[in-house]
């Protein structure tokens, strides 16, 4: 029993030994500092009058109508929308080109949890979604309708928000 005890008592001590520390002393090169780095030098600023623009307007022309255009309306859609379900839609899309919108098959409240990340305007307050018939329905986080899309072809969604902005999703 005693030689167990030794020999226990043997391993510890030979694995203390193998141990060091291995934190950085900084007392040893306390006066050891790195070197100040040198100055750059700065160009001077140049000042003086620009020219004045060219063309008639320096601003493009204002669009000329403002009222929503009729898709974006509850229930509206195109006459050639195909057939959609809900799981066909999950997963990440692309809108306008610009931002993405994640779509997800989690409940909330009447829909499916959804978002945007990069979108600007309306689409930036979405927060879910739903299929109703042949169009998607995008919701804001209180359930109010951010406007709708439908499809157009295979992986190509088609519509417009609820001020009449277009809406494109892609992948």
């Amino acid at each position: 029993m005693q030689l167990r005890y030794a020999m226990t008592g043997l391993v510890v001590v030979l694995s203390l030994a193998g141990c060091q520390r291995t934190a950085y002393d900084y007392s040893s090169n306390a006066s050891a500092s790195p070197a100040p780095l040198t100055a750059q030098p700065v160009p001077s600023v140049q000042g003086g009058q620009l020219p004045p623009p060219t063309g008639s307007s320096q601003f493009p022309a204002a669009p000329t109508t403002t009222a929503p255009m009729p898709g974006a309306q509850p229930g509206a859609m195109a006459a050639n929308a195909l057939d959609i379900t809900k799981e066909s839609m999950v997963g990440s899309w692309r809108v306008n080109g610009s931002c993405d919108m994640f779509l997800t098959l989690t409940n909330l409240g009447s829909g499916s949890r959804g978002g945007t990340r990069g979108c600007v305007g309306e689409l930036t307050a979405m927060g879910s979604w739903e299929v109703a018939g042949k169009q998607v329905l995008l919701k804001d986080r209180s359930g109010n309708q951010l406007g709708s899309v439908y499809k157009t072809a295979d992986n190509r969604f088609q519509g417009q928000t609820s001020t009449g902005q277009s809406i494109s999703l892609s992948r």
